[in-house]
């Protein structure tokens, strides 16, 4: 039983934490972060944007143009900004040759932007999942459910699959920060796509469909602004 119990209380320590700077490149693994209200500081804070004005993606929306060839690139932060990573070399953000590299890997006019008034989120601003939800995947459907197939912010250390689900409309306090489930997230191609350094053995989606309505995982909203860090306990209000 990972889940600690006490005054009534249930509580799930995070067993990771991972960032997105850059809207559908590879990410960074974090021990604390800190949220505001749009959700963890700095998280697909840019995306890659098309002439049309599209943000490149594994999927094509009204906001988003599938683009498979970001996923070979990599966005991480240091001290002096945003650095991306592919495999012609590294750039950090804002230099026009980081622009002129991506416009010839995705065969299109792109820019790497900051967020205004179009949102980079797919939906919610926090994804979590349990660990038992990963472990169950594994085992059902004989594949890797990696978390960064996903491309998850928080991996929870659940003791029951699918546990997360029951969190829609629960306040979860995290650390100094307060947060509510959203919604179940669907799923689309991809988590079936290579990305951020896992290969994605085994196809996830069409037993996910079959199994779990292509769900899993939970979108939170940031309540209250505070600080994460690995270790701390989700605990459900």
């Amino acid at each position: 039983m990972r889940a600690s119990r006490y005054g009534g209380r249930v509580a799930f320590p995070i067993a990771a934490l991972r960032r997105y700077p850059v809207k559908s490149m590879g990410g960074e693994s974090l021990l604390a972060a800190d949220l505001d209200g749009r959700g963890i500081v700095g998280d697909r804070w840019y995306a890659v944007r098309d002439g049309a004005g599209h943000f490149a993606s594994g999927k094509d929306t009204r906001r988003f143009r599938r683009y498979d060839g970001v996923f070979d690139y990599s966005a991480v932060t240091g001290p002096d900004g945003v650095v991306v990573t592919g495999p012609e070399g590294s750039w950090p953000v804002g230099d026009p040759e980081l622009d002129r590299v991506l416009a010839s890997a995705l065969t299109v006019p792109v820019t790497v932007v900051t967020e205004r008034s179009v949102p980079h989120f797919d939906a919610g601003s926090v994804s979590l999942v349990g660990a038992a939800t990963l472990r169950w995947c594994t085992e059902q459907f004989g594949i890797d459910a990696d978390p960064r197939r996903l491309r998850v912010n928080v991996v929870v250390d659940s003791d029951e699959p699918f546990a997360e689900e029951a969190w829609v409309g629960r306040d979860l306090r995290i650390g100094t920060a307060l947060l509510r489930g959203v919604e179940r997230i669907e799923r689309c191609r991809t988590i079936d796509v290579a990305q951020d350094g896992t290969p994605a053995d085994g196809r996830w989606l069409k037993p996910l469909a079959a199994a779990r309505d292509m769900c899993v995982a939970l979108y939170a909203e940031v309540v209250t602004p505070g600080s994460i860090r690995v270790g701390d306990e989700v605990e459900l209000a």
